[in-house]
């Protein structure tokens, strides 16, 4: 595969053959010539003479660098004249409507971001995610995702750019018209039905939500796993919906919406409804797969998800009580409930997910290795993902509350966090899939027979309580 392409080259090859020129005596073995010295004698310009002079990578790669530093100072520089060009009473306001139709892609951008660094890291480790996924020979790479998440990066902003540059014009209307393309734009390439921009992927998740929106088939791993994810984007949903009434509204660019009353305003019963849709969604899935497999672990997890529902609607009462009953009675019950989701959920990550069961018994390993060897004893990687997972589960809690939203600054923070604790999760809970596959022996058997999601409990007894998280996180530091 990797051989020198002239050992390897075929006779047929248009390249590696001679021109005819006529001249007498040119035998078989003279019709053929190395391509490069060929080029350099007659001065040609083959196809193999021209890459020969071709760029490096590196240099290539640097160039690249080098192309999107410069279009990152463009965009923040012409982004911050025109907040300075306009009027201190308005810069807050529009800064945070910009803030509101970008926020979602933005995240949604950092997300595929992660999602590709968990790719590479599988790569580089024991864990088939292929298997694990089950997923066909022509998924997508890492490397695609983050050509996909280059290009996000750079559509996102330079959209974000051009609405403030148009607005601050004056320019209103072309300005309102920015984030709605990009929408619409955003939704016509994830339906697009010609095989381009990754068709097969595409479709797998656009059947994927749909399999979780409509719980109606028994749960596979990708179905739930998925779900998950889309617990800790519920913040992007909400303002997803948020910025679509005001685009349907047409209020963008306008302060139409700025009464927190209004249609589409801060105090909009949507903002809980929507929410809470992961969250049902997920519980959904709970109940589907207690039905197919009759084990009680699926309803008490059907009970975690089911305790973030009080926490976003007491929250979303103190708009519509009065303030002295928010203030003794739906507060109180506010942090109860928020008490009970986090640290529930923080319970369910540790034990069940990640199948840490044992505090005492996590930093051991079935088989020695050179990599468990020299982390043996480094108790301070268990220690940081269970701490950091605890302190950012009840940080959530911010996100999950309306009444706390009032600095969409730090909501963005918060969300962030709550996404990098995400991608954090995502390591150790298919690293415990894999290895519940591999102890099953099921690594041995071809694609068809691995059983679906629905015959695997979620909530089996035959967990392994010493993990190998360690040298599957780290093979690739010391492999290289």
């Amino acid at each position: 595969m990797f051989e020198s392409s002239a050992g390897i080259a075929s006779s047929h090859s248009p390249h590696l053959r001679k021109p005819s020129t006529g001249e007498p005596g040119n035998s078989v073995q003279e019709g053929y010539v190395f391509p490069l010295v060929l080029g350099e004698m007659k001065g040609g310009n083959s196809p193999l003479h021209t890459t020969g002079i071709m760029p490096s990578p590196v240099f290539l790669w640097r160039f690249k660098v080098v192309l999107f530093l410069i279009w990152g100072f463009t965009c923040c520089k012409i982004g911050w004249d025109s907040v300075m060009r306009m009027s201190v009473d308005l810069q807050d306001l529009f800064l945070y409507e910009a803030f509101l139709y970008y926020n979602p892609l933005l995240l949604l951008t950092m997300m595929v971001w992660l999602w590709g660094v968990c790719l590479w890291v599988f790569s580089q480790s024991t864990v088939n995610y292929a298997k694990i996924f089950d997923l066909d020979q022509n998924h997508i790479t890492h490397r695609e995702i983050w050509k996909c998440s280059m290009w996000m990066t750079i559509i996102v902003p330079t959209s974000m750019t051009a609405y403030l540059y148009l607005y601050s014009h004056g320019e209103v209307s072309l300005a309102a018209s920015q984030p709605v393309i990009l929408y619409v734009a955003v939704a016509l390439v994830l339906v697009f039905p010609f095989d381009i921009f990754y068709l097969s992927s595409r479709y797998f998740l656009l059947r994927t939500l749909w399999r979780i929106a409509l719980p109606l088939q028994p749960i596979s791993f990708p179905d739930f796993f998925l779900a998950d994810i889309l617990t800790s984007m519920a913040k992007v949903f909400s303002d997803l919906e948020r910025s679509a009434c005001r685009m349907v509204h047409r209020q963008v660019a306008t302060i139409a919406w700025f009464e927190a009353d209004s249609v589409c305003g801060s105090h909009s019963v949507a903002i809980p409804l929507v929410l809470v849709i992961p969250y049902i969604w997920r519980l959904m899935q709970c109940l589907r797969q207690y039905k197919d497999t009759k084990e009680k672990p699926t309803l008490f997890n059907a009970l975690k998800y089911s305790t973030a529902v009080p926490v976003i609607f007491l929250s979303a009462l103190k708009y519509h009580v009065l303030p002295d009953r928010w203030t003794y009675v739906y507060r109180r019950l506010w942090l109860f409930s928020s008490v009970v989701n986090s640290l529930y959920s923080f319970y369910w990550d540790v034990t069940r997910d990640w199948d840490l069961s044992v505090f005492t018994r996590i930093f051991k390993f079935n088989k020695p290795s050179v990599v468990s060897n020299l982390l043996y004893g480094r108790q301070w990687v268990y220690f940081w993902v269970i701490g950091s997972n605890l302190i950012l589960r009840c940080t959530w809690t911010y996100k999950l509350s309306a009444h706390l939203r009032h600095n969409y600054l730090t909501v963005f923070m918060v969300t962030t966090l709550e996404m990098l604790r995400r991608f954090q999760w995502i390591f150790f809970r298919v690293e415990n899939e894999w290895n519940k596959i591999t102890k099953s022996g099921f690594q041995q058997l071809p694609m068809v027979d691995i059983p679906r999601e629905d015959e695997e409990l979620l909530g089996s007894t035959n967990h392994n309580p010493k993990k190998q998280f360690a040298a599957f996180w780290f093979a690739p530091i010391w492999r290289g």
